[in-house]
């Protein structure tokens, strides 16, 4: 073969590039057509976005941010702010209204709460899925439904630490005390993880936890509940309390409160599972 014949395309050659030149074009008017009518590519899943709450951060959904990528959805963990629940939910809902299309929402301990005020009434939020988490009534406060059955451990560990406010107020920021953290928060995660957890917790504003909910998404959107059987932060009989009110599709695993970190896959299921009953 000489150097002539490398350079000149065979008929064949150009007969492919025809044809790839031509799905291009297809595909590039199929996007554009898509587009402009505002329609997903077909079979795209749906948004999952990932809220979570108090002594945690959006690293404690890693594991299950892992899952459902590999499982093809599109993931989004919140950096749920833990100063209101009124403003928490602001900020969550203008997330939610950044995102194109179908979305599925979990949330973790008071990210139940967050998102169930900010996704009353948004047109693309289709499923709703509490983890070890709470979902308000309106006029319920987060603190009202931890304390409605016995079993909770989490008050006597909690650590009061004053933050200024502007305007010159002070308000109070509530953590977990390190020496306490694996025990009533994250008993099945392994102890060097656990406490990296409890160095890294987000505090929470107490205000946050005593805020009253003006807004109740399950009322309207199809919800589902994990209910962890050996959690010391919020006990199962609330979380049964709540889900069986929310008509919610219910699982219940032996776990902590921290499952999302100590249990990704069953977490993942889950959403997947609320994720397959999304219209596309």
């Amino acid at each position: 073969m000489n150097i002539e014949s490398l350079r000149r395309p065979t008929r064949r050659a150009i007969a492919l590039a025809g044809v790839t030149a031509g799905v291009a074009a297809v595909a590039f008017l199929a996007t554009t057509a898509g587009a402009a009518t505002g329609q997903r590519p077909p079979g795209r899943k749906p948004t999952v976005v990932l809220v979570h709450g108090a002594f945690a951060d959006s690293s404690s959904w890693n594991g299950v941010v892992r899952r459902l990528r590999r499982d093809g959805y599109p993931v989004v963990a919140v950096a749920n702010p833990l100063r209101g629940l009124r403003s928490d939910a602001e900020y969550l809902r203008s997330v939610l209204d950044s995102i194109d299309g179908p979305i599925v929402l979990a949330g973790h301990s008071y990210g139940g709460s967050v998102m169930s005020e900010a996704a009353d009434g948004h047109p693309d939020v289709r499923a709703l899925v509490y983890i070890a988490s709470f979902s308000l009534d309106k006029g319920e406060s987060t603190a009202e439904l931890a304390a409605r059955f016995p079993g909770g451990q989490l008050g006597p560990a909690l650590n009061p630490v004053p933050f200024p406010l502007p305007g010159g107020d002070t308000g109070t920021d509530l953590y977990i005390t390190q020496d306490e953290f694996r025990r009533v928060f994250a008993a099945d995660v392994p102890r060097d993880v656990a406490e990296l957890m409890a160095a890294t917790q987000r505090p929470i504003a107490a205000t946050a936890l005593e805020d009253r909910a003006t807004r109740a998404a399950w009322r309207s959107i199809p919800s589902w509940t994990m209910v962890t059987t050996q959690d010391l932060a919020i006990p199962a009989d609330s979380m049964r309390f709540m889900a069986k009110r929310a008509g919610s599709y219910t699982v219940e695993i032996d776990a902590s409160h921290a499952v999302t970190v100590s249990e990704p896959g069953a977490v993942a299921d889950l959403i997947d599972r609320a994720g397959r009953t999304v219209a596309q």
